[in-house]
């Protein structure tokens, strides 16, 4: 199997818990417009094609299936905040670091980026294409198979990498992750490989037969399939953020960019530091010192901090921390 190099994600149902949250929504259009949708099951009947493809066929007439899309994307803008599905906030960090990601949706891009800069993912993705920028997302994979910059990564910074070039991606290099059965087969229908996830809106054998090559019933199991090496080989956990590095504006992904490489080096030698100064006061027979104003004297060597060089101190003596 190739390298992935660009992950397709679906929003509704897939990173998000959307099967209450979604239809709650919907039942209000539906009753706004009588459209005759009016169970759970009918509602989910609607995304076994392109969602906006089953409204003009429930409707039988576009003017009217544009108003109903139009009238539920206005409601999701101002009423929908679905919680992440648990775990995949990590698995979109796995994924970060090694390829391009994209949110297909057919919900609205204002609606993804307030969800995304919620759960401080934004710019983990290098594309967003929403419900109300294309309806088909057979045209967004499209895209990707057509041209290469789309592939360009954004290392989860604001700015996309400079100077790269990629080669032009194979069809089986591109995979879509999603919760329903019309995205499977558009999928597909494109040549591209299709990963279903358990947790959405069809279950897994509707996906299975839709043609997706294999579903997930728990998010790990997108970074085992995808990700040879699993979470470490990519994004992690990023250390807590100096001044100025990629972290402090925003960044959250994990990536280990230059900015946060720098400043855990400026860490660990201002600890090999404050270790040095101490040992050479204590093997010198120097007084320890015995208050704050002596701890952060110039003869210990100017920036060691003082609480860290404490605690070597405390470490150094075996004695322990007087509780108050």
């Amino acid at each position: 199997m190739s390298v992935v190099r660009a992950i397709l994600f679906d929003l509704d149902g897939t990173l998000v818990q959307t099967r209450e949250a979604s239809w709650r929504i919907f039942a209000k259009t539906n009753a706004v417009l009588a459209l005759g949708i009016n169970t759970q099951a009918e509602f989910f009947r609607l995304l076994e094609d392109n969602m906006f493809h089953g409204l003009r066929k429930h409707c039988g007439d576009d003017r009217r299936a544009s108003e109903a899309a139009k009238h539920f994307l206005d409601l999701l803008q101002r009423e929908y905040n679905p919680e992440f599905v648990p775990g995949m906030a990590d698995v979109v960090r796995a994924f970060a670091g090694s390829c391009s990601l994209a949110v297909i949706s057919s919900n609205s891009v204002a609606t993804i980026r307030r969800i995304l800069d919620r759960e401080n993912l934004t710019h983990c993705f290098s594309h967003v294409f929403g419900g109300d920028v294309e309806q088909d997302k057979r045209a967004c994979v499209r895209r990707f198979l057509s041209d290469r910059s789309y592939l360009v990564n954004r290392n989860c910074s604001p700015a996309y990498r400079e100077g790269h070039e990629p080669a032009a991606p194979s069809a089986d290099q591109i995979v879509l992750i999603t919760d329903t059965v019309g995205d499977v087969r558009h999928a597909v229908e494109c040549g591209i490989r299709a990963i279903g996830v358990a947790w959405g809106m069809h279950t897994e054998n509707q996906l299975l037969d839709a043609g997706a090559e294999f579903v997930a019933v728990w998010p790990q199991e997108l970074v085992a399939r995808l990700l040879p090496g699993g979470f470490a080989s990519s994004c992690s956990i990023a250390p807590t953020a100096e001044p100025g590095s990629a972290a402090a504006a925003g960044c959250s992904c994990g990536c280990q960019d230059n900015d946060l490489s720098r400043a855990a080096a400026a860490r660990k030698q201002r600890r090999m530091g404050a270790t040095a100064a101490l040992d050479q006061r204590m093997s010198g027979g120097i007084e320890r010192p015995n208050d704050e104003k002596e701890i952060s004297s110039p003869a210990i060597g100017s920036g060691v901090d003082k609480l860290l060089l404490a605690s070597l101190r405390r470490l150094k003596t075996g004695s322990r921390p007087t509780l108050r």
